[in-house]
């Protein structure tokens, strides 16, 4: 009877300390925080979305807004892996998730490197499957709140209005896409995406 009430005592206290984590985690999602859960690669690639996200949308609150909800599902997804509380089945889809997420970021690359290679169907298709994989990953352990801010991030990068403006072949944003394409192209070397 001890052990059965020890038991259960402890895993509601690992769930407290787990939700705790998150929240806490995700309260203080600023560059200072995430700098200790994100390398310097991504830390740059999150400083040129969000200069690409500005320049766009010209809404610096919008841009800010997304980084964070980047910041913030990342930040939990690292809390969730640290604390193995990921299913055999999750683990799968996040190696299907990185590697849907890789051809994103490889064709982002090619469209960018490659004068006509642009294919907006393409990178939609790819964003929307990451989305889908990174849904099921954290739906069992995430709040619909978290899930929203996915949906968010992948609608504003997978728009096609979007993605038209930033690969038109003398776009104006052109610049900070190249400074995105720089920061994928050293995650994919450091096997990092």
């Amino acid at each position: 009877m001890l052990d059965t009430i020890m038991t259960e005592s402890a895993f509601k206290a690992r769930d407290i300390g787990l939700r705790a984590q998150k929240k806490i985690l995700s309260r203080m999602a600023g560059k200072n925080i995430a700098r200790a859960f994100i390398d310097d690669t991504t830390a740059s690639l999150l400083d040129n979305l969000y200069r690409l996200a500005k320049q766009y949308s010209n809404n610096k609150k919008e841009a800010e807004k997304l980084i964070k909800n980047i910041i913030k599902v990342v930040i939990k997804l690292g809390v969730l892996h640290r604390n193995n509380m990921l299913s055999d089945e999750e683990i799968r889809q996040a190696e299907k998730f990185k590697s849907k997420f890789r051809m994103a970021g490889m064709a982002i690359i090619s469209f960018y490197e490659v004068d006509f290679s642009y294919d907006r169907n393409y990178i939609v298709h790819a964003l929307n499957e990451s989305q889908k994989c990174l849904e099921i990953i954290v739906s069992k352990h995430l709040t619909d709140k978290s899930l929203s801010r996915i949906e968010s991030v992948f609608s504003f990068f997978s728009n096609e209005h979007f993605l038209d403006a930033i690969f038109k072949r003398d776009s104006e944003y052109r610049e900070v896409l190249g400074r995105v394409v720089t920061d994928l192209n050293k995650a994919i070397d450091n096997g990092d995406l």
